[in-house]
């Protein structure tokens, strides 16, 4: 059996990456989607395991003292990351797992499975438009938002060092190239 791999999607907040990631997984049907771990309270309509693995923080933490998790970050208080058992069963069973995670957990994943991943960068139109599309989606208090924008910035700064880049101003665009790369790098039949 070979190998499996990693395909990775990046980007800031409100850059589309998730709208992106869900029209990938419709299209690949065996294809596995990571779900990551998260010590931040489940919503009323999150699913244990299928959204995120819920963790208590004392667990998250000894996960990362254990060597757990491929990568990790604390973002708003909260702890996210990737369970490394979850990406070697993958790996190991040749199945291809795709990622939404934030620009720093890409990076890292690049870093652990060079051979194996290909990561993918969504970059908005321009500040302006990202800053809109946050707005519109009335999902954050004014304090998160100001955040998620201050993060922007690094985001952005970061994008060079990514296998690829897609600029999602037009979103069907934007599917139709991340799913040129996923088609080049796996060998992953569509739905028909």
């Amino acid at each position: 059996m070979s190998r499996g791999n990693l395909i990775v999607v990046s980007a800031p907040s409100g850059t589309g990456k998730t709208t992106i990631v869900k029209a990938l997984l419709a299209t690949y049907p065996s294809m596995l989607f990571s779900v990551s771990a998260t010590t931040r309270p489940r919503r009323e309509t999150e699913v244990e395991g299928r959204d995120y693995f819920f963790l208590q923080r004392e667990d998250f933490e000894r996960r990362i003292a254990a060597g757990e998790l491929v990568e990790w970050e604390e973002i708003y208080g909260n702890l996210y990351g990737t369970l490394k058992s979850e990406v070697e069963k993958a790996l190991t069973t040749g199945r291809t797992m795709l990622f939404d995670i934030d620009v720093k957990g890409g990076l890292s994943i690049k870093r652990m499975y060079a051979d194996d991943s290909v990561i993918v960068f969504i970059k908005p139109p321009n500040i302006e438009v990202l800053r809109d599309r946050l707005l519109n989606r009335k999902t954050e208090d004014e304090a998160t938002f100001k955040r998620r924008m201050d993060r922007v910035a690094m985001e952005l700064g970061m994008a060079s060092q990514f296998d690829y880049q897609v600029v999602n101003d037009n979103l069907e665009y934007a599917i139709a190239e991340v799913d040129k790369l996923v088609a080049e790098h796996t060998s992953q039949e569509r739905r028909v």
